[in-house]
This record gives C-alpha cells, structure tokens and sequence, in this order.
C-alpha cells in the first residue's frame, strides 16, 4: 500500500498555505514521506524554522521548503508564487490550509474582522487564482481546501468565523464547476474540533479530549488529504466532513 501511495505522490508539486503548524504541518510531513516536493508558509519564522527542521530530521530525503510570509497580504502571495515558479517551476497540489479562529462580531473592530476575513477567505482565492493560472497551463492540478464544520453546525457567538468559513464552502462549490474543464479538481474538507493551535483549551486538556474521542489529532485531516490526492483522475472527492467520533454537532 505504501508504494502505491508514493507512487501516486511522488515527484508532485504541492504548497500548503499554513504549513508551519497544525494541519498544514502534519500534511508537510506525510507528503513529504511519499515522495512530493513541498513548500509551506506561516507568518512567524521560528515555527517555520522549527516545522522545516523537523521534517527534514525525520525524512532526510525530504524534499521541503518555506518562507514567510502572510496568506493575508498580496505582495506575500506574490513572492510566495515567484518562489514556487523559481523552485518548481509548475504547480500540481495546492493545498488551502492557512486559518485564524474568532468569536462574535461584537467582539473588535472593523480592522480586526478584515483581517480574519483577509486570512480565512480571501487568501483562499487569491492563492486558488495563482494556482490555477499554473495548473490549467497542464490541464491538471488538485486544490484542497481546509473549510470546518461551523459552516454548517453556525454556532453562536462565532459569527465572523463562521462567515468566513460558509464562505469557503460557496467558494469550493462554484471554483469546482469553474475548474473542472480545465482538468483541475476541487475538494473541500470540513473537520470538526481538531487539536490546533486554534483550540483555547491547554494540551493536557486538548490531549484528554482527544483520548475521549471528543476532539481529531492533526494527523487524522493530513490522512484524509492523502486520501483525496491519491484518488484516479476518473474519481472526485468533492466534499468530507471529518468529525470526532463522540462530536454530535
């Protein structure tokens, strides 16, 4: 089974949005061990530091990169894909990743809702744009993108989140129909509560969680994005929710 992952991965092209923690780096790390050439980016040095030492440790042969920089500033995504086209020179997997949590649109300001919705929406977009202006040059690609079940469960007193990521559900829905007949697949995973860095809780309370079956592990989504990826050309995964098994909402 392994070969024919790595079969399937190896030699891609893939950049994760977000990649420096969480998600995002559990993803690095899997495709990274079947063989894909990866670049990530987070906002902060020191943990893109730390995920890129880390890989490289556990898989000398790893093939990975990354940069600083903001989902949420243009002039970043630019230099973003001026790296990838410098470094890869294609793009085949683009995986829509990078994500801040927040509360109720009582909570802030205007600058701070811009910002969530700059970082959580639109920097989907953007990189789907630039994604896609490479991909079709192929005719193939596969974007993935990280959405979550508030989408759906629209919790109170977290109304800009959720906005945001009911946004990204309508976004992958139509991108699909638009991507679709230039040979390039769109899938959308919703997880429910993951042990992220966006939880509130402490680790010895996240990990608790995770034994209660109340809460994912990072590496239960990067398993399913695997899974996504590896599928036959024929085959679209369109759309998974990924919830803990004792989470009734």
């Amino acid at each position: 089974m392994k070969n024919e992952l790595t079969s399937a991965i190896a030699g891609k092209s893939v950049l994760i949005t977000g990649g420096t923690t969480g998600i995002g780096r559990e993803t690095a790390f899997l495709l990274a061990k079947h063989g894909a050439s990866v670049m990530i980016f987070g906002r902060h040095r020191e943990e893109l530091n730390e995920a890129l030492q880390t890989i490289q440790d556990q898989i000398p042969a790893a093939q990975i990169q990354g940069i600083v920089a903001d989902v949420a500033d243009q002039s970043d995504i630019q230099r973003v894909f001026s790296m990838l086209d410098d470094e890869f020179g294609t793009l085949d997997i683009l995986v829509n990743n990078a994500g801040l949590g927040y509360s109720s649109i009582m909570k802030g300001e205007y600058k701070d809702w811009e910002y969530i919705v700059n970082t959580n929406l639109l920097g989907y977009m953007a990189c789907a744009h630039e994604a896609i202006k490479r991909m079709e040059k192929n005719h193939r690609g596969h974007i993935v993108n990280i959405g979550s079940m508030s989408a759906d469960t629209k919790e109170a007193n977290s109304s800009v989140y959720v906005a945001t990521k009911a946004g990204i559900n309508g976004f992958s829905t139509s991108l699909r129909k638009e991507a679709n007949s230039k040979g390039i697949k769109v899938s959308l995973i919703e997880p429910g509560a993951v042990n992220t860095n966006m939880q509130q809780q402490s680790p010895a309370e996240k990990k608790e969680q995770v034994a209660d079956l109340h809460m994912l592990e990072a590496k239960d989504i990067a398993q399913a994005i695997l899974y996504i990826l590896i599928q036959p050309p024929r085959c679209d995964v369109v759309f998974m929710q990924i919830r803990p098994h004792l989470q009734l909402i």
